[in-house]
């Protein structure tokens, strides 16, 4: 199994930003995919930001520009900078790995457990 645990949210103010964190741990064979997807009040779980272990990254139309998705393949981390957060980015925020655990194995996707980031007007 894959564990997935997420860090660094909290409450910000409009314009302001945070870092959130998200490390895989268990006997991983290689993770394929890490994302950023969020979920606010009465909405659909949606796809912030992705990265694949090429290094080729997808964003969200809505935030572009401002979130950057960064990975560190040695520490199985992927990172989600959000600058210039506004009220609307305000949701739970969860991580998300493809990874394949044994060479000959599928290839799974995995949740982390979610983090609230709140950014207040």
């Amino acid at each position: 199994q894959v564990q997935l645990v997420e860090s660094g949210g909290g409450l910000v103010q409009a314009g302001g930003s945070l870092r959130l964190s998200c490390a895989a741990s268990g006997i991983i064979f290689s993770i394929n995919a890490m994302a950023w997807y969020r979920q606010a009040p009465g909405k659909q779980r949606e796809l912030v930001a992705s990265t694949i272990s090429g290094g080729s990254t997808n964003y969200a139309d809505s935030v572009k520009g401002r979130f950057t998705i960064s990975r560190d393949n040695a520490k199985n981390t992927v990172y989600l900078q959000m600058n210039s957060l506004k009220p609307e980015d305000t949701a739970v925020y969860y991580c998300n790995a493809v990874a394949r655990l044994v060479v000959t194995g599928p290839s799974k996707g995995y949740w982390g457990q979610g983090i609230q980031d709140t950014v207040s007007s």
